[in-house]
């Protein structure tokens, strides 16, 4: 991290085969062949059937004070915007704070009910987390996802805290953490197994 930054963090659940998200994403699946109805119950269940049980983890997925996400992440919308989307998150999304969404095509920015914005960002990751670090002052910024995304900042050098929250079960394809990612060096700083989730957090050494 360049001294007198903000700290770039990312959080991601993947299977214990290192997915996020099966193949054959569509609309109506957007997390694909994930052995259910496509919308990631299994791989999230630690989060909606025992979130008490991991609250200090949850909180801190949303505890940054800017995010960045891609447009897969964002949603199903291709190409141009040729419709209105404003995320999978309803009028009152978790974020609560700006989020830079990674795209090749512009758009003005979509205010939204709890304070979060979402901006568009079309000069590349370099530019979203310039941007991001500005709004979010001495806060986190926090990569979203998905894992093509944060392979993205992985191989570059930008992400100083990994945290990789590993479900119990597998998809034997998709889309991989660390994928395309040069070798790195991991310094494991925190792990906590619970019912359906193991916990590991990792500083990225560089």
């Amino acid at each position: 991290m360049t001294e007198g930054l903000s700290r770039v963090v990312c959080d991601i659940t993947v299977t214990a085969d290192g997915y996020s998200a099966g193949l054959n994403q569509t609309e109506q699946r957007p997390f694909g062949d994930d052995g259910g109805d496509g919308f990631g119950g299994g791989l999230h269940a630690w989060m909606f059937e025992t979130p008490d049980e991991n609250r200090a983890e949850i909180d801190r997925i949303v505890a940054a004070k800017a995010f960045i996400m891609g447009r897969n992440m964002f949603g199903p919308v291709r190409g141009e915007w040729d419709r209105q989307w404003n995320g999978w998150w309803g009028d009152d999304p978790p974020y609560h704070a700006p989020v830079f969404v990674l795209t090749h095509h512009a758009r003005e920015p979509q205010p939204m009910d709890g304070g979060t914005t979402f901006h568009f960002v079309t000069d590349g990751i370099e530019s979203a987390l310039a941007r991001a670090r500005a709004a979010a002052g001495d806060g986190d910024v926090a990569i979203g996802g998905g894992a093509t995304t944060i392979n993205q900042y992985l191989a570059a050098g930008l992400i100083d805290e990994l945290r990789v929250h590993i479900a119990p079960l597998t998809f034997g394809a998709g889309t991989r953490l660390f994928e395309g990612v040069p070798p790195l060096k991991l310094e494991q700083v925190e792990s906590r197994a619970a019912s359906l989730v193991t916990h590991v957090t990792y500083r990225v050494q560089v």
